[in-house]
């Protein structure tokens, strides 16, 4: 795989760039945190009403507090080429970072794409290249596994997948 190439990079840049990258890291979040949580209720809401049941909850996307390395005592913070009012050198803005803003956003955005990896298992249990990668949002059967006729219709690969059929 691949890496993404940024460690390299970084102290080449010129500080305006970063200066001007630092609130893009909050504006999307900030931005988006109403629309995708009406939208996690509304798909939710959606799996609901068709009987789903078992569906993990938020939290269960969110790492425990315990797990975090650092606490505000021990925080660790920059002082490479850190003035003593920077960001980067205060206990508060790494805390918030580390053990707030990157688990709780990276945990609301896996939680959507684990919510819709359902429906997609529920309603479109078709194969393609990336759909091994929803495993972890399986289900029973799909809509097209509940009836016998619409069944036997699906291509073999299809009718026994056990991302959406677990008699497979």
């Amino acid at each position: 795989m691949e890496r993404v190439e940024i460690g390299k990079n970084y102290e080449k840049r010129p500080l305006w760039k970063i200066l001007i990258a630092m609130p893009l890291i909050y504006l999307p979040v900030i931005i988006t945190l109403p629309f995708i949580s009406l939208a996690i209720l509304m798909v939710r809401v959606h799996l609901k009403f068709l009987g789903a049941k078992n569906i993990k909850p938020f939290l269960e996307f969110v790492p425990t507090w315990i797990s975090h390395r650092y606490i505000y005592k021990n925080q660790i913070i920059c002082t490479t080429n850190s003035s003593k009012i920077s960001l980067r050198s205060s206990r508060f803005f790494w805390i918030f970072n580390c053990k707030v803003y990157c688990p709780l956003s990276v945990a609301l955005f896996k939680y959507m794409a684990y919510l819709v990896q359902i429906v997609e298992n529920w309603w479109c249990p078709f194969d393609h290249d990336k759909k091994a990668d929803y495993k972890d949002s399986s289900i029973d059967k799909s809509y097209w596994h509940i009836y016998e006729a619409e069944r036997s219709r699906l291509n073999p690969e299809d009718k026994d997948n056990p991302i959406w059929n677990e008699e497979a």
